[in-house]
């Protein structure tokens, strides 16, 4: 007999329209359309479940608050984080595709500019999600962080090229046009894998 390590999953529970945030202290994540519904994992396999836990830890163990947003109407990276950080009331956002690629963005700065991006998903594991809530946090809180140190490999790109066109167009199909940003809680649940 073999004993099954649970999993932790997550869901996102839709609770009303984004609205723009009041507090001063806190950090949105805005994730895309498919994180978390039509995906369950990164490029890489992380599952969605911890890629929040981490940032969310990090954003937390600074104190600050955390709201979550699913932006319906675009997968674009820069969109949805941009999205995020004009909802917040801290005007800081991270911003994260189904396939793990990540943005910490400010509501003043241009769309296409950002505080930190990490276009390497393939090289980003829960301890880097963990950091990029932290240094988003300490941004909201008007620091100013050290950048996350992040490995670099040529060969990511080659090697993950393919994979990351498939889930991009899948991506795609799951935008909702015309739908404006929902407020969404995260549901986590252990579930037998076996």
């Amino acid at each position: 007999m073999t004993l099954s390590t649970p999993t932790r999953t997550v869901s996102l529970r839709e609770l009303s329209p984004a609205t723009r945030g009041t507090r001063p202290d806190e950090v949105v994540i805005a994730v895309s359309p498919a994180f978390a519904g039509h995906f369950t994992k990164t490029i890489v396999d992380v599952p969605h479940a911890e890629v929040l836990r981490q940032l969310m830890a990090g954003i937390e163990e600074q104190g600050v608050g955390v709201r979550l947003v699913r932006v319906q109407d675009t997968a674009d990276l820069a969109a949805i984080a941009h999205i995020g950080a004009k909802l917040s009331g801290s005007g800081i956002s991270v911003g994260i595709l189904s396939r793990g690629t990540t943005m910490i963005h400010q509501k003043d700065l241009a769309r296409l500019s950002n505080l930190e991006l990490f276009p390497q998903s393939p090289l980003l594991d829960p301890a880097v999600f963990r950091m990029i809530g932290s240094n988003a946090a300490q941004y909201a809180k008007g620091e100013s962080p050290q950048p996350v140190p992040t490995r670099n490999d040529q060969m990511a790109r080659p090697r993950w090229q393919a994979k990351a066109a498939l889930l991009h167009l899948k991506e795609f199909e799951c935008i909702a046009a015309g739908q404006g940003p929902v407020e969404v809680e995260a549901v986590f649940e252990l579930t037998d894998a076996g």
